[in-house]
């Protein structure tokens, strides 16, 4: 029986659909839902489906969107050196160690996680002692933001030039055009086994954790064409999550910008570079850095953004940046208004471009997101890593800019669109916990229902991609779900600073799982994209 034509019953469980808020039971078609409803509804049928699957109890949710992911780093780091969550340098240094010895035959030697920030020395480990802990081998170690590096002196020996570029410095991190530089010899080392070998690894990663669909965020200052080709060609050919791919190169005319499709992109967005990060002091801002001089890095500025914007919008191509501080958001803004003024705001609003992390939004950013129909593609977890009296955003901005970061409920008073996502490696794949830390964000201003954050992280998801048919559980709609382990359900806000809704079972609003800080996350049991059974939890 072809897969077009495969019927499957779930019952027995809980299926979180608007359609029906208390479901038990959903049917699929091939690769769409079909049907949601009631236990006793499903009775009807059961005889004529060709499987039927028995939930126990389980939760059956969208499965869920990934907004922003890099696919091939995330899996280098899955199956390389990570250093997210190091203590301190002398643990750094002898996981350097450890990794050199176990990989002789590597000819470049890929890491990537350190924070310095939160580290007792507060320093990020030198040329000196990388060299001494590889041997005198090629060494690439990212920072946990990915815009600033560590290297060996091996490594700089292979880029001609490289102490003459923007970013060079002889004992601090790289940055800018010199770690661009460096990245691109690094990355150009791995083999195409190796890159495939850490696609696959990564996207293993995705599934198991109930993601069935990411957005890869690749660009010529980030990646390679032949990465972002060879991704799309796996993700085709083998099962595993949709992959939608974004192209980071700006564009001055529409003839240009349509080279994205060749690519099979989505669109020319992604990390298209505004600005760098706030822990590398690359974000780019108004008023300057609390601990360094100096107020960023910009990259693309209003014009070039309008530029962008226009060729985009005229090419049917969606156009997107990386913006993170407020000057950068600041360009954005006015570079999307200036494009708006050239080709029509309508035609603006309909191409639905997006922004990433959009982190040090104002008011007027805000309003501008809603004016131009911005969809905000955020990653809750950094304010979970880096948010907080102590943490590295007030050490970077100080307290008072540093509440105003990740402004996630006042994006969605103004009716802003929301995409969430992990900028894996960055921060981990992990869904729930991205829930979580939206819900619960450091600044209780800025929280939002774990309602409103869970369908950031599923349709959301897929409105930005121009779909608004998918990550949603109702007949029609494609057949991307997950099946999870789930406490109690519950209809939650995390204070009453937050926007509630009737609890009360009449008013029909399906619970989702308590993500209190401190209680576990959900457990996924399998992971169906299309229709078709992308992971299935060993022993379940």
């Amino acid at each position: 029986m072809s897969s077009e034509s495969h019927t499957v019953l779930l019952r027995g469980g809980t299926v979180h659909s608007p359609a029906d808020p208390f479901a038990t039971a959903m049917v699929v078609q091939g690769d769409s839902v079909a049907w949601v409803g009631s236990e006793g509804a499903a009775d009807s049928f059961a005889d004529g489906v060709d499987e039927i699957v028995d939930l126990d109890g389980a939760l059956v949710t969208p499965a869920f969107t990934d907004a922003h992911v890099h696919t091939t780093a995330t899996g280098l780091a899955l199956t390389g050196l990570d250093l997210t969550g190091v203590a301190g340098l002398a643990e750094a240094l002898d996981r350097v160690r450890a990794h050199a010895a176990a990989r002789p035959a590597d000819r470049v030697l890929l890491g990537h996680g350190w924070d310095a920030s939160a580290w007792p020395e507060r320093r990020p480990p030198s040329r000196r002692e990388l060299d001494e802990a590889t041997g005198g081998r090629p060494l690439y170690l990212t920072r946990a933001d990915v815009h600033s590096a560590v290297v060996t002196t091996a490594l700089l020996d292979r880029v001609p030039g490289v102490t003459g570029l923007p970013g060079y410095a002889p004992d601090a991190p790289l940055t800018g055009a010199a770690h661009h530089a460096v990245r691109a010899a690094a990355y150009g080392e791995v083999t195409p086994a190796q890159r495939t070998e850490a696609q696959r690894a990564a996207l293993a990663r995705a599934v198991s954790l109930g993601i069935g669909s990411v957005h890869e965020c690749a660009g010529p200052e980030i990646s390679s064409e032949d990465d972002l080709t060879g991704l799309l060609r796996l993700a085709a050919e083998e099962p595993g999550p949709r992959v939608t791919g974004y192209w980071a190169e700006a564009f001055t005319d529409a003839k240009d910008a349509e080279r994205v499709r060749e690519l099979g992109a989505a669109g020319a967005a992604g990390d298209l570079f505004v600005d760098g990060s706030l822990g590398s002091h690359t974000a780019w801002l108004h008023e300057p850095y609390a601990d360094a001089p100096g107020t960023g890095i910009s990259h693309l500025d209003a014009e070039a953004v309008a530029a962008h914007v226009a060729a985009c919008t005229e090419a049917g191509v969606q156009a997107g940046f990386h913006a993170i501080g407020d000057a950068a958001l600041t360009a954005v803004t006015e570079g999307v208004r200036a494009a708006a003024d050239r080709v029509g705001l309508a035609r603006v609003r309909a191409a639905r471009h997006r922004v990433e992390h959009a982190e040090m939004l104002t008011p007027e950013h805000i309003a501008a997101f809603a004016e131009c129909a911005l969809t905000a593609s955020v990653q809750p977890a950094f304010d979970a890593a880096w948010g907080g009296e102590d943490a590295l955003y007030a050490q970077r901005l100080g307290a008072e800019r540093a509440g105003t970061l990740n402004p996630y409920a006042a994006l969605l008073r103004a009716g802003v669109p929301l995409a969430l996502g992990s900028d894996s490696p960055v921060t981990p794949l992990d869904p729930w916990g991205t829930v979580r830390a939206a819900a619960f964000h450091r600044t209780p201003a800025h929280r939002v229902s774990v309602r409103a954050a869970f369908t950031a992280h599923t349709r959301g998801g897929w409105r930005a991609t121009g779909r608004d048919d998918a990550g949603v559980l109702v007949p029609g709609a494609p057949a991307d779900y997950a099946v999870w382990t789930a406490g109690d359900l519950v209809v939650q806000v995390p204070d009453d600073r937050v926007a509630n809704w009737s609890t009360d079972p009449r008013s029909g609003t399906p619970g989702l799982p308590d993500l209190t800080p401190g209680t576990p996350l959900p457990v996924c049991l399998r992971t169906v994209v299309a229709g078709r059974t992308v992971y299935a939890r060993p022993n379940e």
